[in-house]
């Protein structure tokens, strides 16, 4: 039992969902009342099982081995289309239960049903057992774990008790900020370079909130930049905090001006967190405002690249170097023991430095992996993580660090797909817990139990993958969580091409395999062209617009979406339209869409709701809100 909650392949969960669902009483009385192939549901079931016992082994190995990497993409695209089918049977029978048309009708209706149902479970079937004769071949084996082998929106605030090993770091970077002759009297800009994980971010946090520092200076503005170095919205953002109000302007010139206008003669400090720009023309346009401050003005930048530091910098760089090991070692026993204490468990302690070793200094994989283990005190689970081949594989061919890889694959499996199912939100992106939890039960990843509702159950699940360092909570607002950008890094690698975050106002190339679809709205008005390639794409699930700053509130949708588009997206779980000021209406097509549970209209024009939206019997969450034209809901809902 314990192997299965440490070692649960990402599609196990999924699985499992299939297994209830066709072991339900409701949906085999349902199946057998039909005229269908005789054991049909029971050879789907098999197949299914077939590849479940192989998962295990087929995860470890897809890491070194391309053609078991395909093949657990091709099973999933496979299992994804079986699911499809099975729910569209189960949407039957309980449209069947709550409808009331005539048994005759009922019956002719079931029986043509059956007719278009059955040839699609065959081919499904035919391509589940072609996958199944092949993991011979590849060399997967049953119940095994594999063969054994030696961005974030960060905010000024931290919680200096989960620090550890800075405090030379800190007091350099302090140092230089209270000496105003420190670069001539004019303003220094002082970057902090170091990779990705060592706590660039965590040390400019604890800087910036030290006594003296605030004390030393007029105003403060943090500033989370990260990939799109964005003149505009960072000089709003300085703007914002230095004035403590919100601004409206939408003048590039007239808010610099402003901006210099309040910076003029005070002395600032200003943080700007995660640059990746090297174009100085960027840097040369946001700085101008910054040059009417007074003398002893400074601006610390955190970035992983030494090119960025040599364009901004006016003094030598700081490069943040790993922790020391045994500061390495009482961070991951903070995160390992619930009590901070090792001593009472000596043999963990031996493994856990062991572990500690290969973390390599590095703060966030000291946490997570720590984190990881929390409250498990057994030898074998330990031992487990310091022999996994995945601290041996090169960080270069993905960009994940192994510790993070690790913490991955060792979670419960029905915490992958839920994890994976957030590199659907960009970096820097504001998590709000209630709301992933609802998209979560959308798509099925829940466990449904008589004792909890679905959504208490998704919070424990969102707090557990909070646990394990994977979620972190907002300093500013309880609400919301954040990813560190390797783990949302992380997040996008295992969730591969299945999940697609479009970040541009440009179509882009969307794979057949594609189920999850979301979208950054940077401008007022979405084109068709930005969705011209999911016409191709019918089986998506999810098609989610987010909203990455607090610019714009509403946006303006092209007609050919809800027209056009929609109609043909007929196995989506999840549709928001929220914030569109256009949508007045949806079509009547909507009823088509039978698989829908997550309906989001909030903030829309919305009048009305026709009387077709009444036939998703599947529909779980429809949010109204903010809805101000919205009068009434259909009748027969």
């Amino acid at each position: 039992m314990a192997e299965a909650l440490v070692g649960g392949a990402f599609l196990s969960a999924f699985l499992q969902v299939l297994f209830d669902r066709m072991a339900s009483r409701k949906f085999i009385d349902f199946f057998r009342e039909q005229k269908v192939t005789d054991g049909l549901l029971e050879k789907l079931e098999t197949t299914l099982r077939s590849v479940n016992a192989v998962l295990e082994d087929a995860e470890e190995k897809q890491v070194t081995k391309p053609d078991v990497a395909k093949w657990l993409d091709d099973l999933k695209d496979a299992v994804y289309h079986a699911d499809d089918i099975l729910d569209e049977i189960a949407t039957k029978a309980l449209r069947l239960e709550v409808d009331a048309a005539s048994k005759v009708r009922t019956r002719i209706s079931t029986s043509s049903f059956f007719r278009k149902i059955e040839p699609k479970i065959k081919d499904v079937h035919e391509r589940l057992e072609f996958l199944a004769k092949q993991k011979k071949h590849m060399g997967l084996r049953e119940g095994v774990g594999g063969e054994s082998s030696k961005r974030l929106p960060t905010t000024s605030l931290v919680q200096e008790s989960d620090i550890l090993g800075r405090n030379d770091d800190k007091e350099t970077i302090v140092n230089l900020l209270l000496s105003d002759d420190a670069n001539g009297g004019e303003m220094r800009v002082i970057p902090i370079v170091g990779m990705g994980g060592v706590g660039k971010t965590t040390l400019a946090q604890i800087v910036y909130k030290d006594k003296r520092v605030k004390e030393h200076f007029e105003l403060k503005a943090w500033v989370c930049v990260s990939d799109e170095f964005d003149v505009f919205r960072v000089t709003k953002t300085v703007l914002e905090a230095v004035t403590s109000s919100t601004c409206g302007i939408k003048d590039l010139n007239l808010l610099q001006v402003t901006l210099q206008e309040k910076l003029m003669g005070k002395k600032f400090l200003f943080v700007l967190d995660d640059v990746w720009n090297e174009n100085s023309d960027y840097w040369d346009a946001l700085s101008r405002p910054f040059k009417s401050g007074a003398i002893g003005s400074a601006i610390i930048v955190t970035t992983r690249n030494e090119g960025v530091a040599s364009i901004m910098r006016t003094i030598p760089t700081h490069h943040l170097k790993m922790l020391l090991e045994e500061d390495c070692w009482s961070l991951f026993a903070k995160h390992a023991f619930h009590d901070y204490n090792s001593d009472a468990h000596p043999k963990l302690e031996v493994i856990g430095r062991q572990i500690v070793k290969k973390c390599k200094g590095l703060p966030l994989a000291a946490k997570t992996i720590g984190g990881l283990l929390r409250f498990k005190l057994d030898v074998n689970e330990w031992e487990k993580i310091l022999i996994s081949e995945l601290w041996d594989s090169p960080i270069n061919k993905t960009n994940i660090l192994p510790a993070l890889r690790l913490s991955y694959k060792y979670l419960p499996s029905h915490l992958k797909q839920c994890f994976a199912y957030c590199s659907m939100f960009p970096k820097d992106y504001a998590l709000k817990k209630d709301q992933v939890v609802l998209l979560w039960m959308a798509e099925g990843f829940l466990e449904e139990t008589k004792n909890k509702p679905m959504e208490e159950i998704g919070h424990e699940y969102f707090l557990d993958l909070a646990s394990r360092s994977l979620f972190e909570q907002s300093s500013d607002d309880k609400s919301g969580f954040v990813m560190h950008d390797l783990v949302n890094d992380l997040a996008t690698f295992v969730s591969g091409q299945f999940t697609f975050r479009l970040e541009d106002d440009h179509s882009q190339e969307i794979v057949d395999k594609t189920r999850h679809f979301s979208y950054v709205r940077r401008r007022r008005y979405d084109n068709f062209k930005k969705f011209e390639s999911l016409c191709e794409t019918t089986r998506l699930h999810t098609f989610l617009p987010l909203k990455l700053s607090p610019g714009y509130n509403f946006f303006f949708l092209t007609k050919r979406v809800p027209l056009d588009l929609l109609p043909k997206l007929r196995c989506l779980r999840v549709l928001s339209l929220s914030h569109y000021q256009n949508m007045t209406e949806l079509p009547e097509s909507i009823d088509k869409i039978k698989h829908l549970r997550y309906l989001n209209l909030s903030s829309t024009a919305i009048k009305r709701l026709s009387n077709s939206i009444c036939k998703l019997c599947n529909l779980q969450t429809l949010n109204l809100s903010g809805c101000k034209d919205f009068s009434v809901l259909p009748r027969e809902m």
